[in-house]
Formats: structure tokens, C-alpha cells, sequence
């Protein structure tokens, strides 16, 4: 008998769902405010879409992916996150007709093979956000303004915003030439996998995880010194327009991010009680993946931010509310006729908005009250075949120990 879930998942039970439903409602009344609308997307999607879109030199491509083939013999992959997936969606639907930039926003599970650890699964979930059609620094600086926002009406206060500009594809090669250059000397002491991106993608060896190949690329030549003037003007327009609303930064020149499709602003925003694992949200420009898609160059900026993480810090920092959802009233029944009473008084109440609950389970009435005791009820309705025999309800105060004898239509009232 199978008695534990795969490796990487867990189970959401329902005394954390209501935290989830919390965070996620935080998340649409945000978007709601800043005029967002929701975009559900298929959980699987053609694998040449995230080949295409992500960038087969990305750890997510080439170690992380869930892919099958399934029985008509096509390629199809869990998505491993929601962007590209949102890009399919705008063009196959052709939103780029409507009003623009189309502002979009999700949340849901994504999956990659990946090595479990705190706040990290093979499935998890993302609040994302993506907005496609608009290309000045104005939208940029709303993205960022708005992953702050929901994170502090959450109550996280130490929130660090990295910024950075990857630039474009007028001012990346003269980087990436003088990238190589430096790292070039170098190369056969980095990972395999850096090794391997040196000719492919070497920005993201500035990426790479193993802690000898940080040291290695220390020193690197910077993104930011070879910009092209429309990356650096793009650039110091955010700046200004996130000093403009108060919204501290730090420049950090190794912020690359770890997907081929972002150009221009990229972002990240760390919360550091989370300790090695701190970033909660990642984001940035995307202009040539609508392109890539299949579509007309069309720019793009949006950012994801893993729940599970989330919650973690909210967890870490005892910010998650206590939530009183006990029931108003748990109905106690004797007898045939009684408990037959008690069903139907029990269904008008819920009709009426009253959370109830009754013994499913013959009870003996001191059980039953021992029931209600656990599920802290505000007030308990006793029908034996008495109260039956008179269409009336033995109603207990479980706060004060009151009670008295009211007729059925008398307890919506004293609820």
C-alpha cells in the first residue's frame, strides 16, 4: 500500500489551505488594484514551446523538466514555469487586439525535477504576473512596485530588491566578448555545466550555483559597462521612477537570472530571515520572446513568486493570523423523530450562512457533547423527543453555560 506521496510534493491539509486562500487572496485584491486580470493556462504544454522560449542552455531545460511523450507520439512537458506558457496564450488568442500593454496574472502549480529542500519541491506554486505590449520603463517599475507591495501587505518588512540590467541584443556581444576573455584563462577549473555554457550562453556561468565557480567569476567584467544607450537610458528611467516612489534598491551587476529570455531590467527581491534560501520573487524584461513564439516583436516584462517560500517566511516570522472558523452551532439529537428535526433545522441554518455541524456517527449524548466541546462551538442545540414532540430546541450559550427552550424559527435570530 502506497502510504507517501513522490518526492518533492506535499500534501496542502485543510488547516493550511486557509492560509494559502489568505495569500492568494492578498495576491488577487493586488491585481485587482493595479488592473490585472487572471490567465489560467494548461498545467502541460508542447515541449518545443519551453525549448524555444526558456533556452536550452538553462538548468531548467537541461536537468529540470518533466517531459513524456504521450499516445499520439508528441513531446509534452509539465510546465516548469508560466511565462512562456502565457506568451502562447496571448498570441493564440490574439489579446495583442485588444487594449495594450494586456496585463496578466496567475497563480498555480508548476513542476521541475528538482532537489527538495526548505521551501523548495517538485511541484510547488507561483504568483506570477505578466504584462506583454508595453516598452517604456514606466511598466518595469509598476511590475517591481507591485511584487513590494504584496509581499509588505503580508507583513514582510525586510525585503531586498536587487536590480540589474541584462541588456539587449545590440550590447551582449561586445559583453559576452570581453566575458569570455576574462573567464577564457580560467575555464577547466569551473563545473561541467559552466564549462559547457563558456561557448553557449556565458552570462549564465555568473549564474551558476557551486560556490568554487562564484569565486572564480569574481572580478567579471559587469553588464552595466557595456550598454548600449537605449539599455542605459531604459535603465536609469527605472532607477528613477523607483526613487520616485520611495522604493530602495541595490544595484548588483551579477544579476542575470536563470532563464535565456529576459533582456534589459531584471529583478529579484529577497527576504534575508529565509537565510541561503531568501529570494521570494525573480522577475524581468522579456522583448524577444513574443518573437520567439511565433509572434511580432513585441516587448514584455513579468515576474513569479513561489508560494512555499512565502509561507515559509510568513511561518518563520509568525505572521500568519489565527482564524476562527469553529462552528456557530453543533445540534445534539435523541431519538428518531429528533434527529430527523435536527436535519432539517440544521439544513435551514447552513442555508441561512450559519456554520453547523451534527453527529454523523450515533453517539451516545454525552459524546455528542464532548464533540462539540472539541470543535469550540458558540452554541449547542439539544432535540431530544421531548423538544421534538414540540417542534422546540434546548439552545446552550457554550460561553456563558445559558440555556433555554426556543422554538425552531427562534434560532436564527439568537445565532
Amino acid at each position: 500500500m502506497l502510504t507517501s506521496g513522490p518526492r518533492g510534493t506535499k500534501d496542502i491539509l485543510p488547516d493550511s489551505v486557509r492560509v494559502w486562500q489568505y495569500v492568494e487572496s492578498v495576491a488577487r485584491d493586488i491585481c485587482q488594484v493595479y488592473g490585472y486580470k487572471e490567465l489560467r493556462t494548461p498545467i502541460f504544454e508542447h515541449t518545443e514551446l519551453f525549448l524555444r522560449g526558456i533556452g536550452e542552455t538553462t538548468d531548467i531545460v537541461e536537468k529540470e523538466m518533466y517531459t513524456f511523450t504521450d499516445r499520439g507520439g508528441r513531446s509534452i512537458t509539465l510546465r516548469p514555469e508560466n511565462t512562456a506558457a502565457a506568451v502562447r496564450a496571448y498570441l493564440e488568442h490574439k489579446l495583442y487586439s485588444g487594449i495594450q500593454p494586456v496585463k496578466l496574472y496567475y497563480i498555480g502549480p508548476m513542476f521541475r525535477y528538482d532537489r527538495p529542500q526548505a521551501g523548495r519541491f517538485r511541484q510547488f506554486h507561483q504568483f506570477g504576473i505578466e504584462a506583454i505590449g508595453a516598452a517604456g520603463p514606466q511598466i518595469d517599475a509598476e511590475i517591481i512596485l507591485l511584487a513590494v507591495s504584496f509581499l509588505r501587505k503580508l507583513g514582510l518588512s525586510e525585503l531586498r530588491l536587487l536590480l540589474n540590467s541584462v541588456g539587449c541584443p545590440n550590447c551582449r556581444p561586445l559583453y559576452r566578448d570581453k566575458l569570455q576573455g576574462f573567464l577564457k584563462s580560467k575555464l577547466g577549473e569551473f563545473c561541467s555545466d559552466c564549462q559547457s555554457r563558456f561557448d553557449r550562453n556565458p552570462m549564465r556561468m555568473l549564474d551558476c550555483k557551486n560556490t568554487g565557480c562564484q569565486s572564480l567569476s569574481q572580478g567579471a567584467p559587469h553588464m552595466s559597462d557595456c550598454l548600449c544607450a537605449e539599455c542605459r537610458e531604459h535603465f536609469n528611467g527605472v532607477q528613477q521612477l523607483l526613487n520616485a516612489a520611495g522604493i530602495s534598491y541595490d544595484l548588483d551587476p551579477r544579476l542575470v537570472r536563470g532563464l535565456d529570455y529576459y533582456t534589459k531590467t531584471a529583478f529579484e527581491i529577497q527576504y534575508s530571515p529565509l537565510g541561503a534560501q531568501s529570494a521570494v520573487c525573480g522577475g524581468g524584461r522579456y522583448d524577444g520572446l513574443v518573437a520567439e513564439c511565433g509572434g511580432e516583436p513585441t516587448p514584455g516584462i513579468g515576474f513569479a513568486i513561489g508560494l512555499e517560500r512565502v509561507l515559509l517566511a510568513l511561518e518563520k516570522q509568525q505572521l500568519i493570523a489565527a482564524h476562527d472558523d469553529n462552528p456557530d452551532i453543533f445540534i445534539v439529537s435523541m431519538g428518531e423523530s429528533a434527529q430527523l428535526q435536527a436535519f432539517k433545522l440544521l439544513m435551514q441554518l447552513r442555508e441561512a450562512g450559519f456554520i453547523c455541524e451534527m453527529d454523523h456517527m450515533q453517539r451516545s449524548l454525552k459524546s455528542q457533547l464532548k464533540l462539540a466541546n472539541k470543535l469550540q462551538v458558540r452554541y449547542v442545540g439539544i432535540i431530544g423527543e421531548e423538544e421534538a414532540a414540540v417542534q422546540r430546541v434546548m439552545l446552550k450559550n457554550m460561553q456563558s453555560g445559558e440555556q433555554e427552550l426556543i422554538d425552531y424559527n427562534e434560532v436564527q435570530h439568537k445565532l
